[in-house]
């Protein structure tokens, strides 16, 4: 059984990669959200951004796996469940990373993100929805940057733990003949 500390230093460092990388994702996106144009760039920037969101989905996989072998290759004493923790505890400090950016970012860098998008709501729909519902979104505006924390918080984490649990499966490889002794 590895102590935790170990597990802990080296979830760190592989958290602080992949909310790295999803913080990079994210700034991409933002500046793809920034060209102007006609509908010919509208189709470029959607397509841009899915191509964009599937190699951030493909390298966030890869890097986890990439972690949790180096993790396991680096500690030989490692078992399964250590290998778990270790990704578990990664998938946590990764989905703290980016959630805290994306927090500062709706909190401070651009506030009005929600407000504007309520707005554009407001406008779409103005006939569809009543009084009574527009006062309940509009008490809901200042509250959303703390729910997008959390929402964010827990589905990464969440993601990450599922895809610790499939990987850590064969991370170390199971020997069932590793106890045997050799003379036999």
């Amino acid at each position: 059984m590895i102590q935790q500390k170990i597990i802990w230093n080296d979830a760190a460092r592989s958290g602080l990669v992949l909310g790295g990388v999803s913080i990079g994702y994210m700034l991409c996106t933002i500046l793809l959200g920034l060209l102007k144009g006609g509908p010919a760039i509208g189709v470029i920037v959607n397509v841009l951004s899915l191509l964009l969101w599937v190699f951030k989905f493909v390298l966030c996989i890869r890097l986890m796996k990439f972690f949790m072998l180096k993790f396991a290759a680096s500690n030989p004493e490692a078992a399964n469940g250590d290998t778990f923790r270790f990704g578990t505890a990664t998938a946590l400090l990764s989905a703290l990373i980016y959630s805290a950016f994306y927090l500062a970012w709706v909190s401070f860098i651009n506030p009005d993100m929600f407000t504007s998008s309520i707005d554009m709501v407001r406008e779409a729909y103005s006939g569809t929805f009543t009084s009574d519902q527009m006062d309940a979104i509009d008490e809901m505006v200042p509250k959303l940057p703390t729910i997008t924390f959390f929402v964010n918080l827990v589905w990464c984490w969440l993601f990450g733990t599922v895809l610790s649990a499939i990987f850590s499966a064969n991370i170390p490889p199971r020997n069932p003949f590793r106890d045997v002794p050799k003379d036999i």
